[in-house]
């Protein structure tokens, strides 16, 4: 019994942990700026660019976080803190495809 409910909380604490930002699938966009002008587009991927790699050094700190705390005390400390950035960095890994997609036809 104490080694079931042991196992469950390892599966938990491991489970929890923040991904490392390359392990973060983008979220498809489609054509969603394909209105948007050459140089908008440009702007807005530089932009965006920025944002992912905010975005990708605040995740690899949450997830060393998560590693550290869950090795000290079984807890994934930046997950529980608010520090998982994996939606945001999704979204942005995926606008900066669609970005990209219409810098093709410039």
């Amino acid at each position: 019994m104490k080694k079931t409910i042991l196992m469950i909380l390892i599966t938990l604490a491991v489970t929890a942990c923040a991904k490392r930002p390359d392990a973060i699938a983008p979220v498809a966009m489609g054509d969603a700026f394909s209105s948007l002008s050459c140089n908008q587009a440009r702007t807005m991927l530089n932009t965006e660019r920025s944002t992912l790699a905010t975005l990708s050094a605040a995740q690899t700190t949450a997830a060393n976080n998560d590693a550290f705390g869950v090795f000290l005390i079984g807890v994934p400390m930046g997950s529980v803190t608010g520090g998982d950035n994996e939606g945001n960095i999704a979204a942005s890994k995926g606008k900066i495809l669609a970005l990209e997609n219409r810098l093709v036809t410039c």
